[in-house]
């Protein structure tokens, strides 16, 4: 059931603007009126299904939006009819995904199977909310391509015991470590009714990369954005309220790294973009605070075996061999 020609765009103005600048406005428009559904299809609810963890956005009293991954046997994600999804919580001590998350809050979900690379998104508002789970019902569903996901096989950890998390508001250095060699993270951006009345929600997205493609310099993060679906998702959100919350999974140890702070978008002719390995703009993060949740997770895996994309991206250490810059 696609939307009706005559119904609102599916994009807000931030998203369109984004793609006014990349010149895929009226391609975009046309595929979104396609993909992007006020319901889930029968597959996107099976698949939700059979996942044990979602990457979830959702936004703090202040504000600050945070992103993270609740996690649970397959089918602690169930969708009783297309427009809703019952999630169950495990009540992770100190998660502010999971403290934000009440009766009429804006939430963004991605279901994500990293062995398989599919990923599809929901958007929506929470209906219903207690201490074991929640109900959203679906504002936007739609699926996305497997582009730099990292493959990997999940299993079951029987050491997890998370401990209490360790606030932070600069980054030490062992968490610069732990970013800079990243391959993975996920991002949650939030379009507040002060900047859009009508649309107003959070969105979470998947971001990969070879190792090396975060750049760390003191509590700023540097990221390159590669070629897309061209929704711009999370740069149109940036652009109206430059605002962001990053989750780093360590899938060896099954810890999370969860930051939010402030977003500066890099445009296409931005050295930083121009100088980066298939980097189409980019964008810069500065912390505001962060949390360290050691053994969170509870489900471990190797080393990931990259995509094709993923393989032709670049790393900001190979930018500075080709500019002549010594490395930091």
């Amino acid at each position: 059931m696609p939307h009706d020609p005559e119904s609102p765009s599916p994009f807000h103005a931030g998203e369109q603007e984004m793609q006014r600048r990349a010149g895929k406005r009226g391609m975009a428009e046309t595929l979104g009126r396609r993909m992007i559904r006020p319901f889930m299809p029968e597959e996107h609810r099976e698949f939700f299904a059979q996942l044990p963890f979602l990457a979830a956005g959702a936004v703090d009293d202040d504000g600050w939006p945070w992103a993270n991954l609740l996690s649970g046997a397959p089918g602690f994600a169930v969708s009783p009819d297309p427009e809703h999804l019952q999630v169950s919580l495990n009540g992770t001590a100190g998660d502010p995904v999971q403290a934000a998350i009440r009766e009429g809050a804006p939430l963004g979900l991605l279901g994500i199977e990293l062995h398989s690379r599919r990923r599809n998104r929901l958007n929506g508002r929470v209906v219903s909310a207690s201490r074991d789970g929640f109900t959203l019902r679906v504002d936007q569903s739609f699926g996305n391509c497997p582009q730099y996901i990292q493959e990997r096989d999940l299993t079951p950890a029987n050491d997890a015991a998370p401990a209490r998390p360790q606030a932070f508001t600069t980054l030490p250095p062992e968490h610069s470590t732990r970013i800079a060699q990243a391959d993975t993270f996920f991002v949650a951006s939030h379009i507040p009714a002060a900047a859009n009345p009508d649309r107003e929600g959070v969105d979470v997205s998947h971001r990969g990369g070879r190792p090396g493609f975060v750049r760390v310099a003191g509590k700023t993060l540097t990221i390159p954005d590669f070629r897309g679906n061209n929704h711009f998702n999370t740069l149109g959100n940036f652009l109206l309220n430059p605002r962001a919350g990053l989750a780093f999974p360590n899938f060896e140890t099954g810890s999370l790294l969860l930051l939010t702070g402030t977003v500066e978008l890099l445009e296409e002719d931005h050295p930083d973009v121009t100088a980066f390995e298939r980097a189409q703009r980019g964008w810069r993060f500065t912390l505001h605070k962060g949390l360290w949740l050691e053994a969170a997770l509870p489900w471990r895996t190797g080393p990931g075996r990259f995509a094709a994309q993923t393989l032709r991206t670049g790393t900001w250490a190979e930018t500075q061999v080709s500019s002549g810059t010594p490395a930091e």
